[in-house]
């Protein structure tokens, strides 16, 4: 049991899907919030939240499985993937094509409950995502960018998710659900590039081209560091649209400062301590930003 359950987070990356479920839940309690003042729910659907809780983590981990079935063989090839448990032979592809099936309709269907809107784009993050992104990052840096969206919707799933049956893809404050994703998806990029950077060498060997200029250079650093400097203004978003306070403004220019520092030095320097630096920073910044604005909307 005690393998099983090892090769089980393996299979769904379960670090990568608790940070997807979190970013879902914290915008579904904003959403909440919102509701609540403008008098159109008596409180939060707790219900909802856990259906949503549930129904994301098996849409995710549905998405990774995929991943790792049609990467199997590149799997082999690196030494951070190599005891994944298709390719280390613990499991069969077409034990993992029924487990992602099995989780990916369930989620759905969990997910769909809540709303249309929130189960058709978890089916399209899982498309997106497997069948786009995952075949890409052979082939162009450009991967990154097409993995980012996928990346960005579990905020506005979430913020979905909390309206209800009374959402129509345009609800009345839109402007929320667009920027929680922006933040989420510019936020991508450096740590996406981040994780390159480290993991670059072993990336070779399955052929992994996601820097930039698909290698570590200069120029890779600068487009590194302009990308947490596109994060600041971003984030300041919430203020300037009126649903972030002042703590919102001080905690995102503080910790978007400490995450453009990271940035520089790895410009400067660029060797593998520094990036490893930035891809902390990208661990700390987004959990950092969401929870404050989430708490924000409860202490209005």
């Amino acid at each position: 049991m005690k393998q099983f359950f090892a090769d089980f987070s393996k299979l769904i990356k379960l670090r990568l899907t608790f940070l997807v479920v979190f970013s879902a839940s914290v915008t579904f309690l904003m959403g909440s919030k919102m509701q609540v003042a403008r008098g159109e729910i008596d409180g939060i659907a707790w219900g909802n939240w856990l259906i949503l809780i549930v129904g994301g983590f098996f849409v995710t981990g549905a998405a990774n499985c995929f991943n790792e079935i049609i990467e199997k063989d590149l799997d082999k090839l690196m030494t951070r993937t190599k005891d994944r448990p298709m390719p280390a032979g613990r499991m069969t592809t077409g034990q993992g094509l029924v487990s992602g099936l099995l989780m990916g309709m369930f989620g759905t269907w969990l997910l769909g409950k809540l709303n249309l809107e929130t189960g058709l784009l978890s089916v399209f993050s899982i498309l997106l995502y497997a069948f786009a992104y995952t075949p890409m990052k052979r082939k162009s840096p450009i991967a990154v960018f097409v993995g980012a969206i996928p990346g960005a919707l579990p905020p506005l799933i979430g913020y979905l998710a909390a309206l209800g049956h009374t959402t129509n893809f345009l609800p009345i404050d839109y402007q929320v659900a667009v920027i929680l994703f922006l933040i989420q998806f510019v936020w991508q990029f450096p740590h996406f590039w981040a994780i390159a950077w480290v993991l670059d060498d072993d990336y070779k060997k399955a052929g992994f081209r996601l820097l930039p200029t698909t290698k570590r250079d200069k120029i890779s650093a600068f487009i590194v560091l302009l990308s947490t400097m596109l994060l600041i203004p971003v984030s300041l978003m919430p203020t300037f649209y009126g649903f972030g306070g002042i703590y919102v403004t001080i905690i995102s220019v503080a910790i978007g400062l400490w995450f453009m520092y990271t940035a520089l030095r790895l410009f400067l320097k660029q060797d593998l301590e520094s990036a490893r630096k930035v891809m902390f920073a990208s661990f700390i910044y987004l959990p950092v930003a969401q929870l404050a604005l989430m708490f924000d909307f409860i202490i209005k």
